[in-house]
């Protein structure tokens, strides 16, 4: 079966380039979302193995509240970011990120890491 990753990224070209990377891996895209009000119902829907989450999104928002659904549905997630350390709060400081600017190479390394 293959894996779904839901994409968290306000950015439509961006979100469209990781659909394309998904793709081109073998991996599903389980949605993408530009907010946590769009990102929460799918994960509470299920059939999400993994997500990709940009760190900040559309109005301003953080993605903290969508990490904080994922942690507690034991859900593994990236963090998207061209931030350093003091981009993330401290409750999900240790979650692996995945720097901007993103490439194939990178998204399938931080996959493979989560999936393992």
């Amino acid at each position: 079966m293959t894996q779904q990753i839901l994409i968290v990224e306000d950015e439509p070209l961006i979100a469209m380039m990781l659909e394309d990377f998904l793709d081109a891996l073998g991996k599903g895209c389980a949605g993408t979302a530009d907010c946590s009000a769009e990102a929460l119902p799918l994960i509470e829907a299920g059939a999400v193995d993994c997500a990709i989450l940009d760190v900040n999104l559309r109005g301003g928002e953080k993605s903290w509240a969508i990490a904080d659904a994922l942690a507690t549905a034991d859900i593994p997630f990236v963090f998207a970011t061209g931030g350093g350390e003091e981009t993330i709060v401290n409750r999900h400081r240790e979650r692996p990120r995945l720097m901007k600017p993103f490439t194939m190479e990178g998204v399938e390394q931080a996959l493979n890491r989560l999936l393992a």
